[in-house]
């Protein structure tokens, strides 16, 4: 990871905030309780040309020497180290109204051990009287000092510009002549790297999934739940036959009951999970083998439906049952072979068919996604659940012939029509695909009531009957076809003295539904009497001759 920036710092200096300048994105949660940053959150951000990767780290809160019993505590630490190895340059964030602390010249002389470029960014200073307490940390040891506010951006600039000018330059690479780096061929853009977004309850797993996965500690582990505070992008490439795929994955903070919810940290948490969940190209969800399905399973499991992302749900912890499983099976060998009775018993379970069915059946609105049984702690199946992530991003872009796709549905809805209270039947008339992830299909239908939502997920099922999307929600939207052709009669409302339903004909000429033409008759009072108007004129119809019967003169004459 090249041109990399480090914000580190003692607890609770606004490092975050200054990260959340920086990039110009709320990611890091911001708080007043010391210690809410945990694992090292990164972001690409740009200034005047200069492109590099930030990163926000926790707050050193150990002085040399110092032991502490809390697990996050340590492992925070260690998570700043981390990222002080790494980087090219080092912001250290103070705070001018504390002044300098102990773990102020504990985090400097760690830095100074660095060997690293260091820029103290004195935070907070939001007037001028404070802008003087600046003077007083070059005690620290460090000669380039910038007053900086992170809350209302005072200051940032001068810091940037700074910061970038200690950076490597960037390569230029030169094309030469005849060379394969010059052609006259447009380059191709690069490919986005899939965002994959770990998601479930708390203390589930998520985070061991991830740091098996990069073969590395790259987010903070501990039995205690709510470890996971930020949705941190972890980076992921692996070669496959195909080539070298880029991913990013998504650690997020558990999701518990709303109800449960007690302070703003978790609010804020649980928020950014529910956003990773709506960025991302694939969500796996995360259950926990030992606890089985709960409510807030299928709550999270919703909450992805209604994102209209793709899913694959994820068993983990299985190492824990393996043994249970094993045993079982034997026992059901030997009951088959020794052809005993189970009339009236429960089938146990004893394949992961078995189970994948039984947890689909559970998660019925989900029965789309694939179900992979892995575990964290031995890598149990996870090559299985790069996979599962690789078929399904292959069939999120897929796209279905519109002549393939119009027949599958023409015999669909002649082969099932929607139920209808008043007898209407569907027609359906044209399809086409609009959109690849996720897979949306335009309906142009008679009647797009007619289309409810039982009927869609009919139709949904036949369509992956006939052209998989396994993993991948299908969105079909009905739309009633315009009609081209004006009706003959078109009624308007009815008059407000006559009371009748007027309607207009094809040549212009307004009619009420008796036939007569309007003002041919002054409209009456309940009494008989006209109301004013003058009365039109009607000329009598032509009275026939009475001629003797049976003549034929009679007959033909007429006045």
């Amino acid at each position: 990871m090249s041109n990399l920036i480090a914000i580190v710092g003692r607890p609770n200096v606004g490092k975050s905030a200054l990260f959340n300048r920086i990039v110009g994105k709320r990611i890091a949660i911001v708080h007043d309780l010391p210690g809410v940053t945990r694992d090292r959150l990164t972001a690409e951000a740009e200034w005047r040309g200069h492109t590099f990767t930030l990163v926000d780290t926790g707050g050193i809160g150990l002085l040399r020497g110092e032991k502490s019993n809390d697990v996050i505590v340590k492992a925070a630490v260690e998570q700043v180290g981390l990222a002080i190895d790494a980087a090219n340059v080092i912001i250290v964030v103070v705070n001018v109204q504390e002044g300098i602390v102990p773990l102020d010249r504990e985090v400097a002389q760690r830095l100074r051990e660095s060997g690293k470029p260091v820029l103290i960014a004195v935070n907070k200073v939001d007037t001028f009287e404070a802008e003087k307490g600046a003077d007083e940390f070059v005690a620290l040891g460090f000669q380039r000092i910038f007053p900086v506010s992170a809350i209302h951006g005072l200051g940032i600039e001068r810091l940037l510009n700074a910061a970038t000018d200690l950076l490597p330059p960037p390569s230029l690479e030169v094309a030469v002549p005849g060379s394969e780096s010059e052609s006259l061929e447009p380059a191709t853009p690069k490919a986005e790297p899939l965002k994959l977004a770990i998601v479930g309850r708390p203390n589930v797993g998520k985070s061991s999934i991830i740091n098996t996965l990069t073969n590395s500690k790259r987010v903070i582990v501990s039995p205690i739940p709510g470890t996971t505070r930020d949705s941190i992008d972890v980076p992921f490439e692996v070669d496959s036959e195909g080539g070298r795929e880029k991913y990013i994955l998504i650690d997020t903070a558990g999701m518990r009951k709303a109800r449960r919810v007690d302070d703003t940290v978790e609010f804020f948490s649980v928020q950014r999970a529910q956003d990773s969940i709506a960025r991302s190209d694939i969500t796996v969800l995360v259950i926990d083998a030992e606890v089985g399905i709960t409510e807030q399973d299928k709550k999270i499991a919703d909450t992805i439906v209604e994102q209209r992302r793709a899913c694959i749900v994820v068993i983990n912890k299985w190492d824990l049952f393996t043994a249970d499983i094993q045993k079982a099976r034997e026992e059901e060998i030997e009951n088959r072979n020794a052809k005993k009775r189970t009339e009236g018993q429960a089938k146990p379970l004893t394949t992961l068919g078995e189970f994948g069915q039984w947890v689909q059946d559970k998660l019925f609105f989900l029965d789309y996604a694939p179900v992979i049984f892995t575990s964290a702690k031995s890598g149990f199946h996870l090559d299985r659940l790069l996979e599962a992530v690789r078929y399904v991003a292959a069939q999120l872009q897929q796209k279905v012939p519109t002549a393939i796709l119009n027949r599958t549905l023409h015999d669909a809805v002649e082969h099932r029509q929607p139920v209808s209270t008043q007898g209407h039947r569907l027609k359906f008339y044209y399809a086409t695909q609009v959109r690849q992830a996720p897979p949306t299909f335009l309906l142009f239908v008679n009647n797009d009531e007619l289309m409810s939502d039982q009927y869609k997920k009919y139709l949904a099922g036949e369509m992956r009957t006939a052209f998989g999307y396994e993993g991948c929600p299908i969105i079909l939207v009905p739309k009633p076809r315009t009609k081209t052709i004006e009706p003959k009669r078109k009624f308007k409302q009815a008059d407000s003295k006559t009371g009748k339903r007027q309607f207009v004909r094809s040549e212009g000429k307004s009619t009420n539904r008796a036939g007569e033409r309007d003002g041919s008759r002054p409209p009456r009072k309940s009494g008989g009497k006209p109301t004013g108007k003058p009365p039109v004129k009607f000329f009598p119809r032509r009275k026939k001759h009475s001629g003797a019967r049976g003549s034929n003169r009679a007959k033909g004459r007429r006045l």
